[in-house]
């Protein structure tokens, strides 16, 4: 079985506040779930269409355990308290 990778790509904060409120809940959540913080924060260098963005990496055991750790009830309630404070996506990608 190979690996998952978990992206959260942020296109804005629009609350810094729900932002902190999230970050307290999510990182548990994850790291609870079999996720392992591999990178966050601003890039250090983007090339062709990059944009300096918020960007979140993760990894997982598994697809199966990381959508296991999104659809979580602790993940969920991060969720909650993020409530619209950032526009973001999240990609899961299976490991080569």
């Amino acid at each position: 079985m190979s690996k998952a990778y978990w992206v959260s790509v942020y296109s804005a904060v629009n609350d810094n506040d729900k932002m902190a409120a999230y970050a307290k809940l999510a990182g548990p959540a994850l790291t609870a779930a079999g996720g392992r913080f591999l990178a966050r924060g601003e890039p250090e260098k983007v090339y062709e269409n990059g944009q300096m963005q918020r960007t979140v990496l993760l990894e997982f055991d598994s697809v199966e355990q990381a959508v296991a750790a999104h659809d979580s009830a602790a993940y969920q309630a991060a969720l909650a308290a993020l409530d619209h404070g950032a526009e973001r996506e999240i990609r899961i990608l299976a490991g080569l």
